[in-house]
């Protein structure tokens, strides 16, 4: 997945020869991409040394951080994303990207694919 590229060199004008390849542990895991759903749907994750986690593949609310506290709302769209413009066409959720909530538009700032949930500030 992410490897380091075998045609760079070194800083010494050196052509860099890899030792070894990655191993799958130390490969990370595919792009979760947290879609836009009619409910939150959460699915649990086997990870190293028998560690539980959840990745959120449907969202339909987010937490809400406003001047009185947090607030779940409704989840009405995606209107940008700053990683890939695609993202906000296919309705996919990642950190960054502005949404339409029933609240008004909010930025998300947290991870949804790897904390099971969406939070998000107002814009």
């Amino acid at each position: 997945m992410h490897k380091k590229s075998n045609t760079k060199n070194t800083g010494n004008g050196k052509k860099n020869i890899r030792l070894r390849d990655r191993r799958r542990s130390e490969i990370g895991n595919y792009f979760s991409a947290t879609k836009l759903g009619d409910a939150n749907v959460v699915v649990p994750i086997r990870r190293r040394g028998a560690l539980k986690t959840v990745r959120l593949k449907r969202a339909a609310f987010a937490n809400l951080l406003t001047k009185e506290g947090y607030k779940k709302v409704k989840i009405t769209g995606v209107i940008e994303s700053k990683d890939n413009r695609n993202f906000a066409r296919q309705a996919i959720l990642t950190k960054g990207a502005l949404i339409s909530t029933e609240a008004g538009n909010a930025i998300v700032i947290n991870r949804p694919g790897r904390e099971g949930m969406v939070t998000a500030k107002l814009a």
